[in-house]
């Protein structure tokens, strides 16, 4: 892992970009001397890791005490895009333009960009736990799909806050069931791109014991600002 640029922000977070290999990330640490928890942060679907909505939660996580590093996965970002995802994502355009139906191209789309997203995830994590100042246990929060096969897959996660406004393949609905770890589940009850009902039979899918749902009015972009705080306090319960 190299870093190519530092800064301290006004918070007190330091705001650091690296590069593993070929994968671009960014890492914020909170001013302290203690080690700190780790949460890795995703966004839905591959979205870029500086959009600016992630970049607020990871800050306020960060400033609340935790380690926050979040990449740009293969396919992600400003990454290369293969033939097969750039012909899904226009796919997808022309179908939500014409509104044809979009689960069978979510499929074929955000499945791969799963499986591609996983092992560059792992590798992240690896590095950033040799790092000092950094310690376990870890958190995950963001995409759903992504964390739901990353805490299949990764027994270092100890816990997640999932958000439900992205689509879910349903090889990963189905793997829901073998998730044990802490849950937080965010759902937006007007959610226009993401039905309701699904939502709903993914948390019950969910195996673990502790899980919560936190439902609010509103769109996709609609989640309330308040829980990023309660994210943090979740976060609180299982990784401090």
């Amino acid at each position: 892992m190299q870093f190519t640029s530092e800064q301290r922000l006004d918070d007190g977070v330091l705001e650091r970009e690296f590069t593993l290999g070929e994968i671009p990330g960014t890492l914020w640490t909170p001013d302290s001397a203690a080690p700190a928890p780790l949460i890795l942060m995703a966004h839905n679907n591959g979205l870029p890791r500086r959009e600016p909505r992630l970049v607020a939660r990871a800050r306020l996580s960060a400033a609340y005490g935790y380690a926050v590093a979040t990449i740009d996965a293969a396919g992600c970002g400003d990454r290369p895009r293969s033939t097969a995802d750039e012909q899904a994502r226009a796919d997808l355009r022309r179908a939500m333009r014409t509104g044809e139906p979009v689960d069978e191209i979510f499929e074929s789309l955000v499945g791969p960009l799963v499986e591609k997203a996983v092992p560059e995830w792992r590798a992240t994590l690896d590095a950033l736990l040799a790092l000092p100042g950094i310690g376990g246990p870890v958190g995950y929060s963001g995409w759903t799909a992504l964390g739901i096969r990353l805490a299949a897959v990764e027994p270092r996660i100890a816990a997640a806050g999932l958000f439900a406004g992205g689509y879910v393949p349903r090889a990963r609905r189905e793997e829901a069931r073998q998730v044990t770890i802490p849950l937080l589940f965010l759902l937006q009850w007007d959610d226009e791109g993401n039905p309701r009902q699904r939502a709903l039979d993914l948390f019950d899918a969910f195996g673990s014991k502790e899980k919560t749902l936190h439902a609010n009015p509103g769109g996709h972009l609609g989640t309330p600002w308040f829980e990023r705080e309660d994210g943090d306090r979740f976060f609180g319960r299982h990784l401090k």
